[in-house]
């Protein structure tokens, strides 16, 4: 036997009886020398509807499992900007790489199909680079109205437009390209009424589709092309559903597999017992679907002409990273890759600015960053909305250890900011940085990194000595240093992560406050490169906190530390309204 082929269903449990008929249709006509691993992603259902699945497969090559998708939806319910994702169980396919990471492809299917052809051909189609393999919609194709909405409303093309009942799903590439997350985005930003989630799929997976032989996917639908030895899957698309209406073209399909599922009863009776005037409803639905697509057409902010900018998958990639470490508590790692770095030799920095020509440097530097920052705001690349608690600063009459959290690049620049706002023109401002940071950058930022009074840490010991040193005259002096707590940055993270000691071993040594700053953030309507909407920053300047001289040292370095996190946490609660949890 080869590997399990991986078939994914999602239903609700009133659907399941037609669930199984599809799978039983699959078993009937896959081919013996593979094994297949059926799921259905469910949210309820009843053990004594499982116990008839179970048996259903039992002594075949098939095994099945069903899978409550509830805790799932939980873990991303504040990412979908929908209220009924319970609901909507055609959402459930968009999550099945992300829940099976095991699976490199994956075949989705509908319920209201019928598998003639052997399961195993479709799963062996080669993707390649493509998301998913699918067939034509023949809707979007043989009616003028609905294919005149994918291409005015959607800008694609009606030929190039997949149903989504049948899909082989790239998982792979579902999760390297974050498919969800483009799904959740689009969510966001438009409406889809007409087909809803394949509409959105449709717009991401354009133009990196395999289209597949249509007899994979034959819709009963208006025109039908195959002859019945030709077709390998029938899709009851729409109203036509044998177990409403009699008469349904290649019903027969459909009731010779449901008499071998354990609901063949039950379904007979579902036929017999629905009213023509239900029935009549059901046309009447199919009329209005009509409507709403010409409709949707005819409105003036189709999606075409909402202003939406794609975002980059490489800055979904890493928010989809962040999201993975904040899950593992892996709060002290960068979700960024830094460039490669050299070790920082011994009298390589001159920390305290004392040579002339690091003098100049600093002045040239300084007079380019506040050009660069001028130029950022003037385009609204860059904003600073309000800086609160400012006097906390302006009081100081000593050095300071001044804590940021570390979210973006553009942080260092508000704090800087910042520190102009309190007038402390006595005081110099330095700030810590990473080794690579000074060691690797080249450039523009390099030039930053390198002279507007940073403090490079180094991995080399006597160096790391002479940063010791310096920092610890730097503090004796009376200037500011801002020292970033959480080690990471985690970009447009806006919670405060678990904080290390450093900052406050310094505090305590050198016998001066902290001061904890934390920066929120609120979405502008300017959108960055990346299509992401560029953050307003507001900066919360908290009350110094003093080293408690009836404390030792450890005590006070916890205290100091614990008492940071805690304001952050407040600030964090009470700017976003909402309690802090890492979930």
């Amino acid at each position: 036997m080869n590997k399990n082929i991986p078939i994914f269903f999602a239903c609700d449990e009133k659907f399941v009886k037609f669930t199984y008929v599809t799978l039983k249709s699959i078993m009937e006509n896959a081919s013996k020398d593979y094994n297949y691993k059926a799921y259905i992603l469910i949210t309820d259902i009843s053990d004594e509807i499982k116990e008839a699945g179970y048996k259903m497969v039992l002594g075949s090559n098939f095994e099945l499992e069903f899978v409550d998708v509830t805790a799932y939806l939980n873990s991303i319910k504040d990412r979908l900007p929908i209220r009924d994702y319970y609901t909507k169980t055609t959402y459930f396919r968009l999550f099945i790489a992300e829940m099976y990471p095991e699976y490199d492809k994956a075949i989705y299917i509908d319920s209201d199909t019928i598998v003639k052809g052997d399961i195993s051909k479709l799963y062996n189609h080669e993707l390649g680079d493509n998301l998913v393999g699918a067939c034509n919609e023949q809707a979007m194709v043989q009616t003028d109205v609905y294919g005149t909405y994918v291409e005015k409303n959607m800008g694609l093309d009606r030929n190039k437009f997949f149903n989504a009942g049948m899909l082989v799903i790239n998982c792979e590439r579902f999760r390297t390209e974050c498919v969800l997350e483009q799904f959740i985005d689009l969510l966001g930003i438009y409406n889809f009424k007409v087909t809803q989630d394949e509409d959105y799929l449709n717009v991401i997976c354009y133009n990196r589709v395999l289209w597949i032989d249509n007899s994979w996917n034959v819709e009963v639908y208006e025109q039908i092309k195959y002859s019945e030895e030709e077709i390998n899957m029938i899709h009851y698309i729409m109203w036509a559903k044998p177990w409403h209406f009699s008469g349904v073209r290649l019903e027969k399909f459909f009731w010779q597999y449901a008499e071998m599922t354990p609901y063949y009863a039950e379904i007979k009776a579902i036929l017999a017992a629905y009213t023509d005037e239900q029935r009549q409803k059901d046309l009447v639905q199919a009329s209005k679907l009509a409507e709403l697509a010409m409709e949707e057409t005819n409105k003036e902010d189709t999606f075409i002409k909402v202003k939406h900018k794609k975002k980059s998958v490489g800055r979904l990639q890493i928010l989809k990273k962040i999201r993975e470490y904040e899950l593992e508590g892996r709060f002290d790692e960068d979700v960024e890759d830094d460039p490669e770095s050299r070790e920082l030799q011994p009298g390589e920095v001159d920390y305290l600015r004392s040579k002339f020509t690091s003098k100049l440097k600093a002045k040239f530097a300084f007079r380019m960053a506040y050009k660069f920052v001028g130029k950022l705001q003037k385009e609204n690349k860059f904003i600073l909305k309000e800086i609160k608690g400012i006097e906390h600063l302006q009081n100081l009459q000593s050095g300071a250890i001044i804590t940021c959290n570390h979210f973006n690049a553009f942080d260092s620049f508000a704090m800087h900011l910042t520190y102009d706002a309190a007038n402390q023109k006595k005081r110099k401002f330095f700030r810590v940085i990473r080794e690579g940071n000074y060691t690797s950058f080249p450039g523009f930022y390099g030039n930053l990194m390198r002279n507007c009074y940073t403090l490079p840490l180094s991995s080399n010991n006597k160096a790391m000595r002479e940063f010791m040193a310096a920092t610890n005259q730097i503090l004796k002096d009376g200037h500011f240093i801002l020292i970033y707590p959480e080690q990471s940055m985690w970009w447009n993270y806006r919670k405060p992560k678990p904080l290390k000691s450093g900052a406050y071993h310094f505090a305590v040594k050198n016998d001066v406050p902290v001061v904890p700053c934390f920066i929120t953030m609120e979405d502008s309507q300017y959108l960055d490169d990346d299509g992401f909407p560029v953050q307003e920053y507001t900066v919360h300047v908290s009350k110094p906190i003093y080293p408690d001289q009836n404390r030792n040292s450890k005590d006070n370095i916890n205290y100091m530390m614990e008492s940071n996190y805690e304001i952050w946490k407040n600030i964090y609660e009470e700017s976003y309204d909402m309690p802090l949890s890492y979930n």
